[in-house]
């Protein structure tokens, strides 16, 4: 509970959230903000959303668990859920994204070929899912306001506010993964999942140590691209695997406490369509690049 809850919540991802609230609430005080969801409207709307959506989507990139629950504030249920897949799908948070960058740094093709195969997913699943999930499009209106000072006072507040919310909502479900982490190793319930998954990464041209960063990154997205590390470290894998494994384990199934805020916010039945779709298309992509690589050469 403390390593893996307290410690994980307050020390590493509550002060890039809490940069995250205070950036955003100096834009959003400034009225920057909705000058940016004007500018991107057009393109969201390609994949379904509303240029509003652009707030959780950034935000994911500090911390998918806080982004998914932002997602309330979009308007339209249709958009709630799409804008909760992509962020489970093709947004890493940054304990996971500093972790890749740094692995993939020495290889710039490499890091090259996960950006933009990422970037691919994104816009081909919020494409397909605008055209094949049902309900209400979404119809963006928005009162520009004028560009202005950030008010001091205002940002305080609005980012002690949002900090809050954190605390109250966010924090809770990091002791409950911690929970669920710990019941697993006593139970072997881990060693089984590792044993049952190992097939699908060697599927996809990886060792099969590489299995258990994959079941980690469930409990901690770090985790897991920290486990590629050690594999990279120890010369387990070439550069071809290192990136078929950084992009599989980037659309693979978000951590455990933003599947909780799933949970919570898009229902049980939801929730599990996306987990169980993610899971597929991460598996799926990371087969397909793999055999992209090793036919074209590209990155030996």
């Amino acid at each position: 509970v403390w390593t893996l809850g307290v410690r994980y919540a307050v020390a590493l991802v509550l002060p890039i959230v809490g940069a995250f609230f205070l950036v955003f609430s100096i834009l959003e005080d400034s009225g920057y903000l909705p000058r940016l969801a004007m500018m991107l409207d057009r393109i969201f709307k390609k994949i379904g959303l509303s240029g509003r959506a652009v707030i959780p989507m950034v935000l994911g990139f500090g911390c998918d668990t806080m982004a998914t629950l932002v997602t309330r504030t979009l308007e339209t249920t249709r958009e709630r859920v799409i804008s909760t897949l992509l962020l489970a799908l093709a947004i890493p948070c940054s304990a996971q994204l500093g972790v890749i960058l740094g692995l993939l740094s020495s290889a710039p093709s490499a890091l090259a070929v996960w950006t933009i195969f990422l970037l691919f997913a994104f816009l081909l699943v919020g494409v397909l899912a605008d055209r094949l999930l049902p309900g209400e499009k979404p119809v963006f209106y928005m009162e520009i306001p004028p560009l202005r000072w950030p008010q001091l006072f205002n940002v305080g507040v609005k980012t002690l506010t949002r900090m809050k919310s954190y605390f109250f909502e966010i924090f809770p479900l990091f002791i409950l993964a911690s929970v669920i982490l710990w019941a697993g190793k006593m139970t072997n319930t881990l060693d089984a999942v590792i044993a049952a998954l190992a097939p699908v990464v060697r599927a996809i041209g990886l060792p099969t140590e590489a299995t258990t960063a994959f079941v980690f990154g469930f409990f901690r997205r770090d985790f897991g691209a920290a486990g590629l590390y050690d594999l990279q470290a120890s010369g387990l894998l070439s550069v071809t695997q290192l990136t078929v494994a950084a992009v599989t384990l980037t659309l693979f199934v978000p951590c455990v406490a933003q599947f909780l805020v799933m949970f919570k916010e898009r229902g049980f039945r939801i929730a599990v369509a996306i987990f169980v779709f993610v899971t597929f298309f991460a598996f799926g992509s990371g087969w397909l690049l793999n055999r992209i690589l090793v036919a074209t050469g590209l990155l030996q």
